[in-house]
């Protein structure tokens, strides 16, 4: 039987890595996207090449009720066998306390944390049919907070509960963990003397790669007795109490 996976903001970065991962895995790809259409396509155009009709392109903006609402129907109109359901887009901007405003908390919050869960919602009669999986991208700062990026970090700590009581609505039927990384991919134009202290404050002194992240939801996929599981991708980070600087990731 075909097995389909859907993975939100796919079309660059650790979701194209995972995306990649799952389709060597022999899964089918829904590859989700917000502006970066070229990019998905291309994506889908190679695994297309590679094995036929194993991918398509979805465009929906996961900041409001509509993008959410439209990117479940469309699927389920489809009816797809989704046998996991990878939440990886996310929106990662500073949020200064003094000028933070309405519509930006309304921004992160529902993409971060609301589109997760309504997503797993919407697509769970699908997910339990075929004895399905929900993995969430998470972050460290969820349990310690990023300076200057308070809007982010409560999202993502959001999202860690939102993980866990998942596991408790959406089970014996669909399994749902966390994958919350450290550094792999530094922002954009970050501080190269922070990118430094971070650095050396991990234990394992690297950063990290996509691929690891990938690595883990293959496994997860693989692990039927695993539910409810927050698990670290961080070089050992944590472990430290987040020595370092808190300005980037």
């Amino acid at each position: 039987m075909e097995k389909w996976a859907l993975v939100t903001g796919a079309a660059k970065r650790i979701g194209c890595a995972i995306s990649q991962q799952l389709h060597q895995e022999g899964y089918n790809i829904i590859i989700h996207f917000g502006q970066s259409s070229d990019e998905a396509q291309a994506l889908a155009n190679q695994f297309n090449q590679h094995r036929p009709n194993s991918a398509l392109c979805l465009q929906a903006n996961l900041d409001n009720e509509t993008g959410i609402a439209k990117l479940i129907d469309t699927i389920m109109h489809k009816q797809l066998p989704v046998t996991l359901l990878v939440n990886n887009a996310s929106s990662f901007s500073p949020s200064a306390f003094e000028h933070t405003r309405f519509e930006q908390c309304q921004t992160t919050l529902t993409t971060n944390l609301v589109a997760p869960y309504l997503l797993a919602q919407g697509l769970f009669p699908l997910l339990k049919q075929h004895q399905g999986l929900v993995i969430n991208l998470l972050d460290i700062h969820a349990k310690r907070p990023l300076k200057h990026h308070g809007l982010y970090s409560i999202s993502k700590a959001g999202l860690e509960m939102a993980t866990l009581s998942l596991a408790q609505e959406m089970g014996p039927n669909v399994r749902v963990n966390g994958i919350a990384p450290g550094a792999i991919l530094w922002p954009n134009n970050s501080d190269k003397a922070a990118q430094s202290e971070i650095i050396q404050a991990i234990p394992l002194a690297r950063l990290g790669q996509s691929e690891d992240i990938a690595n883990l939801v293959c496994f997860l996929a693989k692990a039927p007795y695993i539910s409810g599981q927050i698990i670290a991708v961080d070089g050992g980070r944590s472990a430290t109490g987040f020595k370092g600087a808190e300005t980037i990731k």
